[in-house]
């Protein structure tokens, strides 16, 4: 998922109930960049709030990132290919009707389907049928997969094109929850008032300022909310956020401003989080273009790398709390290869220069790196400028977004020219969704027009593999092909540098980037 470092916030609600239980909290967020539908959100600011609507077939245990069952009381498959899945009775969507395998047959399939125009489309490109409700042009054949069966209200089946060992996995990512009947009426009105069958109901959403949710009472998952709600408030600049965590108008953030983060733990306490977090700062080149998609520019990107201190700028503007990156894939995750980067993810000024001359060179010797001016990264993409400029005598700026929607919308719209940060948390624990779903052709998140063919066959060979280990071995192998492309350049990895306000209680973080949503409590 891609992550804008966000910024926002206001205090605790408690609605005239002295129940603690029944009080809200409120979290930093950003608007989000598209409707809130399940399947038209890859960035943070309509995740976060989606993944709290709503419930999939499973999900991944806050502790230790393992996939727990919550809508299916169990998913069968003797090949990795073939699925039987079994759906738990008695849960609902918020307006009261029952969530049944048809529910999540049709909305998967109108997820897919090309016409509908839903940004994370390619996550269905492993079922059987894929292709006939999404071509690679033209309009569908079909609006159905073949892949998918519904058996009966409890039971559907899912055939894929070839074994993926890791699908399982797939299928905690929000794309693939559940939708109402109702949906299908207004998909556009849905979008700007949810239904959904999670722990937290929908209330209200005020465009650039809250969405406001509500705990759902017939909530049937295994983490039932211990809070009345939550409140996702936008701010427009992380300084201002972090000013309203420390008087408690604001209760739990995303990350602290890199302008607090020398300060943020004396200033919190045993209140400020420092957690581990699967996630990466890069940046990214439209490759679209023509200045950038020959294959010397490679080089270029290469160079440019290479003129980056990366140690400097991680111990001095961000204040020690990232770690330099080595490799496409976070550290933690599984199947992390330290060091796949190789020389190219090392600061040598000299060899910098002699890359990008060899490359025919950066063009007009000026880059631009377009960001999100709210999310606090200013400073580091001033830093990283300032190196460029330095080492490679190549002169560079930084391109500010009002906000991560405008920076987003600007990103996938491709109107931008040269090169933009771009920010990666997993959405499951594995480096097949660091790089498969980034990187491979077509992929949701391949903001870059990257098309690589000995990259999407190292990736289809992977996904067949007999068993989990040998699908990470292969994307291992699929990394080595960024070396010599350089669709993106690593910068570093992050970590969760957060806090909360006196007015909550027992907040952890997971390595997903997240709160535990339902186990914050509100004090009475």
């Amino acid at each position: 998922m891609l992550v804008g470092l966000m910024i926002g916030g206001c205090g605790s609600s408690g609605g005239g109930d002295s129940s603690a239980a029944s009080k809200t909290f409120s979290y930093q967020s950003i608007e989000p960049q598209n409707p809130l539908q399940p399947a038209n959100a890859n960035e943070v600011g309509g995740g976060r709030i989606i993944q709290n609507l709503f419930r999939g077939l499973v999900d991944y245990n806050p502790s230790d990132a393992k996939i727990r069952m919550q809508v299916a009381d169990n998913i069968e498959t003797s090949d990795a290919q073939n699925f039987t899945v079994t759906l738990k009775t008695g849960w609902t969507f918020h307006d009261g009707t029952p969530v049944l395998a048809k529910n999540f047959v049709d909305a998967w399939n109108w997820a897919a389907t090309v016409s509908n125009n839903q940004i994370n489309s390619s996550w269905f490109s492993d079922i059987e049928g894929y292709k006939d409700v999404h071509p690679e042009s033209g309009a569908p054949t079909t609006t159905k997969m073949s892949g998918l069966v519904v058996v009966d209200d409890t039971h559907f089946t899912i055939k894929l094109n070839n074994k993926v060992s890791y699908f399982e996995y797939k299928l905690g990512y929000p794309a693939f929850s559940p939708l109402p009947d109702s949906f299908y009426a207004d998909p556009a009105g849905f979008g700007q008032k949810p239904v959904g069958n999670g722990p937290y109901q929908f209330v209200s959403w005020d465009h650039n300022s809250q969405v406001v949710t509500k705990a759902y009472a017939n909530y049937k998952g295994v983490d039932p909310a211990k809070n009345g709600g939550i409140v996702f408030k936008m701010y427009t600049t992380a300084e201002a956020a972090y000013a309203d965590l420390q008087s408690n108008n604001l209760d739990v953030m995303d990350q602290v401003p890199p302008s607090a983060l020398a300060t943020y733990k004396n200033d919190l306490g045993d209140r400020a989080i420092d957690a581990p977090l699967g996630a990466i700062e890069n940046i990214g080149f439209t490759l679209y273009q023509p200045e950038w998609s020959g294959a010397s520019t490679a080089k270029v990107r290469q160079g440019l790398s290479m003129a980056i201190d990366r140690a400097t700028i991680t111990k001095t503007v961000l204040q020690g709390s990232r770690t330099p990156a080595t490799a496409w894939v976070a550290e933690g995750v599984e199947g992390y290869n330290a060091g796949a980067c190789g020389d190219f993810c090392k600061f040598d000024p000299a060899k910098a220069k002699q890359l990008i001359t060899e490359g025919g060179g950066v063009p007009g010797n000026s880059i631009k790196i377009t960001y999100n001016a709210d999310g606090g990264n200013k400073e580091w993409v001033d830093a990283v400028c300032n190196s460029i400029r330095q080492n490679a005598g190549v002169e560079c700026v930084g391109d500010a977004k009002a906000d991560f929607k405008t920076a987003r919308t600007a990103i996938t719209g491709h109107t931008i020219n040269g090169a933009f940060r771009t920010g990666w948390v997993q959405d499951y624990p594995l480096n097949v969704n660091f790089l498969a779903d980034v990187y491979r052709t077509g992929a949701g998140s391949n903001d870059f027009g990257y098309s690589s063919p000995q990259f999407d066959q190292l990736a289809n060979q992977a996904d067949q593999a007999a068993t989990l280990q040998d699908t990470i071995t292969g994307y291992q192998q699929a990394e080595k092909v960024l070396v010599q492309d350089m669709p993106a350049i690593p910068l570093w990895y992050y970590r969760t540098n957060s806090g909360y306000s006196t007015n909550v209680q027992n907040v952890e973080f997971d390595s997903f980037g997240n709160p535990a949503w339902t186990q914050v409590e509100v004090k009475s």
